[in-house]
């Protein structure tokens, strides 16, 4: 019996390359799109590398020559804050990408489609107050993703992500600051409450997201919200770290002002996707995401 066959977009990054091994552990065939600026990231990663061209056309021949089963859609460009030079990266990498994959799969006859959102597109808890840009970018794409489900006959699933963590977390989180500070270090007031999930869980969502396409339970678009539903402060969040890793740290708190725009408490409208629930809770999270970045400190 062949192989389920995937394509993820976003292989280079935290979630992606998790989200590849763990379809490779499965029994998937894992097949990936990859972009000139990202090459260096694809030596360890399992599976099949497309290289796109960023052409609409390119893209139809890679999707004609992958042929999945189902597009995992994870690639994206996140800003905190953007300047006037970034809205047409932002647009081209958060937009235009994904059309030009629905199109193709549309061209093709690919079915099953899974996208990824975020918790920022809910600012305030609004069902649709875009935090920034980024955000606002992603729920163009999603309704970009809705037009080709009802135009199209595509079946589609977008999780929306809260934040992430675990380990060789490269990404500029408050991790690396953690990690790194052997001083004190100034924080906000703290009392901002954070909804973390482990990659590990997350990567697991977007299996049972694909087994619920292709069981056939999906009709048109649905969206889910993934969370941990325990949210911490970012004071109780230190002091967890703090807990688990054995690390002394020195906060001040109130040492520099809240952001514009903080989020104050994390999205909870969201719809919980069915037969997930995340398993990592926070503590052991934490230990196992030091031990393994010491391990890969010491290696030589």
């Amino acid at each position: 019996m062949r192989l389920k066959r995937a394509l993820v977009t976003g292989a280079t990054g935290f979630i992606g390359s998790r989200l590849c091994r763990k379809l490779h552990e499965t029994g998937w065939t894992v097949q990936f799109v990859v972009r000139d600026k990202s090459r260096n990231g694809v030596a360890g990663l399992p599976g099949i590398a497309f290289w796109h061209d960023g052409t609409t056309e390119g893209m139809a021949r890679l999707v004609a020559d992958a042929r999945p089963d189902v597009v995992f859609h994870l690639a994206s460009l996140y800003l905190a804050m953007h300047r006037p030079g970034d809205v047409e990266t932002l647009c081209r990498s958060n937009i235009l990408l994904g059309t030009q994959l629905l199109d193709a799969m549309a061209a093709h006859r690919i079915p099953y489609f899974i996208n990824t959102g975020t918790g920022f597109q809910h600012y305030r808890n609004a069902d649709y107050n875009p935090l920034n840009l980024y955000a606002a970018t992603k729920q163009a794409f999603q309704d970009m993703v809705t037009y080709y489900v009802e135009a199209h006959a595509l079946r589609a699933v977008t999780l929306q992500l809260c934040d992430s963590y675990g380990p060789q977390d490269s990404r500029p989180k408050i991790w690396k600051s953690l990690q790194e500070t052997s001083g004190s270090l100034a924080m906000s007031p703290g009392r901002q409450k954070i909804d973390l999930v482990h990659v590990d869980d997350i990567a697991d969502a977007y299996l049972v997201a694909a087994k619920r396409l292709m069981a056939g339970k999906v009709r048109g678009h649905e969206i889910f919200a993934l969370s941990s539903g325990n949210f911490v402060t970012l004071r109780q969040l230190v002091a967890l770290y703090a807990a688990a890793t054995g690390k002394k740290l020195s906060v001040i708190w109130g040492g520099r002002p809240y952001r514009r725009r903080e989020i104050m408490m994390p999205w909870r409208k969201g719809r919980r996707l069915p037969g997930w629930r995340p398993k990592i809770g926070l503590k052991n999270g934490f230990r196992a995401m030091n031990d393994s970045d010491k391990r890969e400190i010491s290696s030589p």
